[in-house]
């Protein structure tokens, strides 16, 4: 397993467009990506698990990996995060 910490700078936090784009991003791997906010986790691949987080500008979040290709994932992943929600 991998995994990143980040912190979300984008005035609007994680809303529907950026959260769309991580869900995009992380279907694309066959790992299991996750991300976790205060003290919940969810399935990356699912929009109503990333909306349900509610991750408001300042949150930090981590971002984990398992399985064959989860450098490769955590990497996609850390590229559309710091592109348009934060670093």
């Amino acid at each position: 397993m991998q995994e990143k910490t980040f912190t979300i700078t984008a005035e609007t936090g994680v809303h529907a467009r950026p959260a769309t784009l991580l869900v995009n991003k992380a279907g694309q791997f066959e790992s299991e990506v996750e991300v976790s906010y205060n003290g919940k986790s969810v399935n990356l691949k699912s929009i109503m698990g990333v909306m349900s987080l509610g991750i408001p500008k300042g949150a930090e979040i981590k971002v984990s990996a398992t399985g064959s290709d989860e450098e490769e994932a955590l990497n996609g992943v850390s590229e559309v995060i710091k592109e348009h929600l934060g670093e």
